[in-house]
């Protein structure tokens, strides 16, 4: 706790951390067979099972505690979390944060198990607050935060994108990462040319961020962000407009190889849709890295619709992204925003994951939990094979 306590009070008395300022030490950051196990826990019988969490409001997201707390997250007008501590088989009451909106979601610090909640006023460009739980969810302080913009002179807004992550390898190991965006002149379709997807980054546990570069293409909002295995981060990003030649009727994908300062190796998704295929406004996904040493399995969700948001599916990847081989529907009907979160390895939720998205049988909001084997028993997509070591045929 000393530790802890110094380690902050230097982080929030410094009002720009640079990389060589500030770098998480070995001693207080767990090693990554802490966070990661092997597969077999996602591979028991298949199971999946659904319920509602929230009657109203939009902008779901989700995250995991290292205590294996399942948090859900709400709000258009009102922002408000609820908790389980059993993995989401029961459900505590509501817990309301503030007035706003929930664009921003949550992040996980796998340093010191703090949750980190991002609320907006309004409709961005608008006024943040930030909020941090040090006791697993069931209080929220707001504090004072600072985004410095990149270089560009652009301070990111955190509108509507996926919960944010922390680094497990590399140099910068420890740091905390989300996917954010900025909104250009104006935040309606004929200004979308000018809009692009970015991420902040946070060297000092959340006090202070600073914003990368661009993703390599415009018209992008609202992303995602998971660490593969060798230490590449993976961008997976909606995208509201792209020229004539390209397409923004799919998902939109780039890499980083600096820890999340830039994005290259932009590239359009040859099987993941980007919301009903009537039009390029597209449709904030899910995405999750399953804690699994050495291997690079990925969970997107979406929907499969020519022309609503209805038919909600969840899609696997077992190359970091590369190909898609296999999907399986959630849900039939509404089916909107959504996010995604996999199960801590010993604790309650592991070998699970975990869906929270608008819509559902009753409306409002719905929290769905499966796991790896549900998924393999879906449809093939065509785009590559699962490997057998998915289904538990071969060992590492």
């Amino acid at each position: 706790m000393i530790t802890r306590l110094l380690a902050l009070a230097v982080a929030i008395s410094t009002p720009a951390c640079a990389e060589s300022d500030w770098n998480w030490s070995n001693d207080v950051f767990k090693p990554v067979d802490f966070h990661e196990k092997d597969l077999a826990p996602f591979l028991g019988p298949a199971a999946f099972d659904t319920r509602q969490v929230f009657e109203a409001e939009r902008l779901p997201n989700i995250v995991v505690t290292m205590k294996g707390t399942v948090i859900v997250a709400t709000g258009w007008k009102n922002v408000q979390v609820r908790r389980s501590e059993d993995g989401g088989n029961t459900w505590g009451d509501i817990i309301p944060i503030r007035p706003g909106i929930n664009g921003g979601g949550l992040t996980v610090d796998e340093i010191y198990g703090d949750v980190l909640l991002f609320v907006e006023d309004q409709h961005p460009p608008a006024p943040l607050h930030v909020f941090r739980s040090q006791d697993d969810g069931r209080t929220w302080t707001e504090q004072k935060t600072t985004i410095h913009p990149n270089s560009l002179g652009h301070v990111a807004s955190m509108s509507m994108n996926e919960h944010g992550i922390t680094l497990r390898r590399g140099k910068w190991k420890g740091r905390l990462i989300r996917p954010s965006r900025w909104y250009g002149r104006m935040i309606y379709q004929k200004d979308f040319p000018t809009h692009y997807t970015n991420a902040i980054y946070s060297d000092d546990g959340g006090a202070t961020w600073r914003s990368s570069e661009p993703f390599p293409e415009h018209g992008t909002g609202e992303a995602c962000i998971v660490e593969l295995s060798d230490g590449t981060l993976y961008y997976n990003s909606r995208r509201h407009w792209a020229p004539r030649a390209e397409d923004a009727l799919w998902r939109w994908t780039a890499i980083s190889r600096d820890q999340g300062l830039t994005w290259e190796q932009p590239r359009r998704s040859q099987i993941l849709p980007d919301g009903n295929q009537n039009t390029p406004y597209g449709l904030m996904g899910g995405l999750v890295r399953l804690p699994v040493i050495g291997r690079d399995i990925l969970v997107f969700s979406n929907i499969v619709h020519a022309s609503s948001r209805k038919n909600g599916h969840v899609w696997a990847s077992f190359d970091g992204g590369k190909t898609w081989p296999v999907r399986r529907q959630v849900f039939e009907g509404n089916f909107a925003y959504s996010s995604l979160d996999a199960g801590r390895p010993g604790t309650e939720t592991e070998g699970l994951i975990f869906l929270h998205y608008e819509g559902g049988p009753q409306g409002g909001s719905t929290y769905a939990r499966f796991n790896l084997s549900w998924i393999l028993a879906g449809e093939k997509t065509g785009d590559g094979e699962a490997p057998a070591w998915a289904n538990g045929n071969e060992t590492l």
